[in-house]
């Protein structure tokens, strides 16, 4: 945690406040940090006040209050007084806002990251990718479980080499 740098004539640079918030995990994954997810979409400073938007993964996401939550105590605990939260849905998220860093660290504990290949809709549903590495042994030769995981943003999986269950990150 940062030391408080923050007072009303001091602004922490959007340089460090990014920093910061790259310590901010979320909630349902908490080995990425909401950076990683690529949630965070622009700060500013508005005199005082520093202004977070976030884009939810999808509009209906149980974890976006708990997600500005944590962003607004971490950052208060840095030394940021004034925070205004601002939600854009458009354009929607999508996976492809992961970082590198996030798709890693999430094959790391175990949920194999989404494909980079587009997902489309069909039939109202969205259709995952053919084929998705275990995260455990990197065999291709797994089988979805069930289209609905742990969260909504997942679907399990297993491995049929290895045998192990494993979480999919949906493509959206």
């Amino acid at each position: 945690m940062a030391s408080n740098t923050s007072s009303s004539s001091t602004k922490p640079s959007l340089d460090t406040v990014w920093q910061w918030l790259a310590d901010v995990p979320d909630p349902e994954i908490p080995v990425i940090s909401v950076i990683d997810l690529g949630i965070v979409r622009e700060l500013e400073w508005d005199d005082a006040t520093l202004v977070v938007t976030v884009t939810p993964t999808y509009t209906g996401c149980p974890a976006t209050r708990v997600i500005n939550d944590d962003i607004r105590t971490h950052l208060t605990a840095c030394g940021i007084d004034s925070i205004r939260f601002e939600r854009r849905l458009s354009p929607a998220w999508t996976t492809d806002w992961l970082t590198e860093e996030g798709r890693d660290k999430l094959k790391e504990y175990g949920i194999a990251p989404p494909s980079k290949t587009p997902s489309t809709l069909a039939n109202g549903f969205i259709t995952v990718a053919a084929a998705v590495s275990c995260p455990r042994c990197q065999s291709f030769n797994t089988e979805m479980v069930s289209q609905f995981g742990s969260t909504p943003c997942k679907s399990s999986y297993r491995c049929l080499d290895c045998l192990e269950p494993f979480d999919y990150f949906k493509c959206i």
